[in-house]
């Protein structure tokens, strides 16, 4: 399995049948999504876990492989619901404690700190992928409103509380893709320091 990242939260990650994209927004310079997916004769997955418009591209929706497999779509409620897309279209419309599963994957969903939802991922090969969407500890200590409606430390205590579900299901991921905000100043880390003192991983 190989794992690429692409632009801001976008990855894109590989095996022997399949290929995910997370939360596409833009391609890098040289077009590396574009290209890998135009050759590939594998599944292509989109896979978006909220409607932000860095985190969803509405062009996925039209992509048309030269392999004759449509795309598979699976995509968080308020995505659906926010960017008015057909709801015929997504394998599957997925809220919080709800999965998905197929001949190559098999994906649940958990709740996000922000909105839409946060992603684990499990290959054929067993192989684990967690893509955290929003799902961070938005913990601005001198917050002026802007960016919260709760206190730092309800933040906190949410966050700490999706964590111990995810650590009820799971307690080593393989490879986790997690936001480091810069807008949280010397609290960028705290996020990450908790998650990382709860749940196992191979790569971070």
């Amino acid at each position: 399995m190989t794992l690429k990242y692409i632009y801001h939260s976008c990855f894109i990650a590989e095996d022997d049948n399949a290929i995910l994209v997370f939360d596409y927004w833009k391609d890098t310079p040289d077009e590396l999504l574009g290209r890998t997916l135009l050759r590939t004769q594998k599944q292509i997955y989109f896979i978006v876990s909220h409607f932000h418009e860095d985190h969803y591209n509405e062009s996925i929706l039209k992509w048309r492989n030269t392999n004759g497999k449509d795309p598979i779509y699976l995509i968080s409620y308020d995505t659906v619901k926010r960017r008015h897309i057909d709801k015929k279209q997504p394998a599957a419309i997925l809220h919080p404690g709800e999965h998905y599963e197929d001949n190559f994957v098999k994906l649940q969903a958990y709740r996000s700190t922000d909105v839409g939802i946060s992603i684990l991922v499990t290959l054929n090969d067993g192989t684990t992928l967690f893509h955290t969407g929003d799902l961070n500890n938005w913990y601005f200590p001198e917050d002026d409103g802007e960016h919260l409606k709760i206190t730092a430390d309800e933040m906190e205590g949410m966050y700490l509380s999706i964590i111990k579900n995810i650590y009820t299901d799971i307690k080593k991921i393989d490879h986790v893709m997690f936001p480091v905000d810069p807008r949280l100043g010397k609290e960028a880390v705290r996020g990450p320091i908790k998650w990382l003192s709860k749940i196992d991983k191979k790569h971070f």
